[in-house]
């Protein structure tokens, strides 16, 4: 007799964590262009009434906490996670965010996560990070080691999670509007800038189809 726990029907095609960002609602409107459902799951809903809407659903989660991502991402297709959080160091929110993520995702059946990753973890040589560079400014290193673990958790997760870090340039403009084009490498340094809505055509494309890149951190730029 099979005992294979059944994955839950897919009722909304995307769960974005960290919906109340500048990426996370980038996102979201760039799914909802394309005619994508989704769930926008904040820490605090009363904060972000704006995002519900037509085919946006808002719900509250914290998404340091297994139960509570798994709970919000049952039924969905795939998730985005765009979450930050100025309130918790990022050596322990980042881990944390990142270990409830695995865990809560298999949890609920979904396999497919979309990461927004930072700059700063790119290589600019072989096994060499932007962030190892003795002129790197230290007031940034912790923020960006933080990120760098989450990475690690992710390479070092179960195989059934398909996953993928789609990593921006340092400068990721917010107010240029999309150009419609963007360029792909791997885990490299690999341009200067992105309009910020071309990033979330980047990270859309990531959830299907034939851009989809897999177990892998990328990077993006114009």
């Amino acid at each position: 007799m099979d005992r294979t726990p059944a994955t839950p029907a897919t009722t909304t095609d995307l769960v974005v964590f960290g919906a109340g960002g500048q990426v996370g609602r980038a996102v979201i409107a760039e799914a909802r262009r394309r005619g994508l459902t989704v769930t926008a799951a904040v820490r605090a809903p009363e904060r972000h009434p704006d995002l519900a809407g037509p085919g946006i659903t808002l719900a509250r989660c914290d998404v340091t906490d297994p139960a509570a991502v798994a709970t919000t991402a049952r039924g969905h297709a795939a998730a985005v996670s765009t979450v930050h959080t100025p309130d918790v160091p990022a050596g322990d929110f980042y881990p944390a965010a990142t270990r409830a993520l695995i865990s809560g995702l298999a949890t609920a059946g979904v396999h497919r996560l979309v990461h927004v990753g930072i700059a700063t973890t790119l290589e600019t040589a072989p096994g060499v990070a932007v962030h190892d560079d003795p002129a790197f400014p230290e007031a940034h290193r912790a923020f960006s080691l933080g990120h760098a673990a989450a990475l690690d958790l992710l390479r070092d997760s179960p195989a059934t999670l398909d996953w993928v870090v789609v990593t921006p340039p340092l400068d990721l403009d917010r107010t240029a509007p999309g150009t419609g084009h963007y360029r792909v490498g791997g885990p490299q340094v690999l341009g200067d800038r992105i309009a910020q809505a071309d990033l979330a055509a980047a990270v859309t494309d990531q959830l299907t189809g034939p851009a989809a890149r897999h177990r892998e951190q990328i990077a993006v730029a114009e």
